[in-house]
């Protein structure tokens, strides 16, 4: 079988659903480390913060170190990694103390997925294509159906062999890296920038348009996971419906909402003013933030976090691809450092909402207290996107 680029695309596709694992499945179950794994919320916010500070790490040396090893290497590496890590997670919690067992094997996928966010978009980027804009969208769209499929998917199991037996799913899991693998040792790539020489990353800090890149994709990663990873927590116990409706109508209606966005903008985005797309979004999520945390109604409230969904979709994959217009001197470097930026939003998020919900309660739910909070990340996207707008505004793309 001859493999062609569009191999390479199912690939990378494949990667962001494998992205969707690793940073969906563990918050499906916080309940049930909670209750019988006897893991505290703090501990829990914990492992959160872990697997992104993980990611972050590596984000920063792949960004340093991946056009040495090359792509494909990495790549192979990195499904390695996201494979060990979700089979270690339904096997060392059950063989030494729970919480260690967790935050071992949350580290190892974790490095899977930091790399993935390292080397996916610029591959992607790489590729032929007239519509650069939408193909990263389309790219990102599916960490949104595999978020939605992740969330359905181990709802239809629970529902059908119980919590109890979660560890299995685990396993179950691991085979879509497993099988990732063969594919990027078959599949065609070509490394972004390759025609370019490297730029140092001195040169690169010194660069203040890469620092607005910078502000833009930390607020872009907290205005998401804030909202995502706490999703089914938040349905079970502030708004005390069941985990099942919890899971479906929480994360599942904010991965479905901001897998239409995505999917929306991929489908017309080279026709649209990026820019001024991203500040409406943000508008949007913060009124779902506003929804969820302070209108009482379970059902609105829930329509809320779907809304933050819509809101959150273009804002990341928005910024890699105005850094890759405007920035593009960095090559590879230039992905991992932003890829890190988005990582320390995405640790910074979930931390922020667990930090304020410990001392504060809002209408008889902590967490309602921590998403209220929450807005101020799409308030500084909006910010930095108007300067954004401000530095290059003589350039007729804005």
């Amino acid at each position: 079988m001859k493999y062609t680029y569009k191999h390479t695309r199912y690939a990378c596709y494949i990667s962001y659903i494998i992205g969707a694992v690793i940073n969906n499945f563990a918050s499906l179950l916080f309940v049930v480390f909670n209750r019988d794994l006897n893991i505290s919320l703090e501990h829990i916010s914990l492992l959160i913060t872990t697997n992104f500070a993980v990611q972050l790490v590596v984000d920063f040396l792949g960004a340093k170190y991946v056009d040495r090893i090359g792509y494909r290497r990495t790549l192979i590496f990195a499904m390695i990694a996201s494979c060990a890590g979700l089979t270690s997670m339904g096997i060392l919690p059950f063989v030494m103390p729970p919480f260690t067992g967790l935050i071992i094997s949350v580290f190892i996928y974790a490095v899977g997925s930091g790399l993935l966010e390292v080397m996916v978009s610029p591959t992607i980027e790489a590729l032929p294509s007239d519509a650069k804009r939408s193909s990263m969208s389309l790219l990102h769209s599916f960490y949104s159906w595999g978020s939605m499929f992740v969330i359905i998917a181990s709802t239809l199991y629970f529902k059908i062999f119980g919590l109890d037996n979660w560890r299995y799913l685990c396993f179950i899991w691991a085979l879509i890296p497993l099988a990732n693998i063969y594919l990027f040792t078959k599949v065609p790539i070509i490394p972004f920038g390759a025609d370019k020489e490297v730029t140092p990353f001195r040169t690169i800090f010194k660069t203040k348009l890469f620092w607005v890149f910078v502000v833009l994709m930390m607020s872009a990663g907290a205005s998401e996971i804030a909202m995502s990873q706490w999703a089914s927590l938040f349905a079970e116990t502030g708004l005390k419906v069941s985990k099942t409706t919890g899971d479906l109508l929480g994360p599942c209606m904010f991965a479905l909402l901001m897998g239409i966005g995505r999917l929306i903008y991929g489908k017309y985005g080279e026709k649209l003013p990026l820019i001024k797309s991203m500040k409406v979004s943000a508008l949007i999520c913060i009124c779902g933030y506003l929804m969820a945390s302070l209108i009482k109604n379970p059902f609105l409230a829930l329509i809320g976090c779907g809304l933050c969904g819509f809101g959150v979709a273009i804002m990341w994959p928005g910024t890699l691809s105005l850094a890759a217009k405007y920035c593009n001197f960095g090559g590879t470097a230039i992905f991992g450092l932003l890829a890190m930026s988005g990582d320390l939003g995405c640790c910074l998020g979930p931390y922020t909402v667990a930090k304020v919900s410990t001392y504060f309660t809002l209408y008889g739910s902590e967490l309602k207290a921590g998403l209220l909070f929450s807005i101020i990340f799409p308030v500084i996207l909006i910010i930095a996107a108007m300067y954004l707008t401000y530095t290059i505004k003589n350039r007729k793309e804005i």
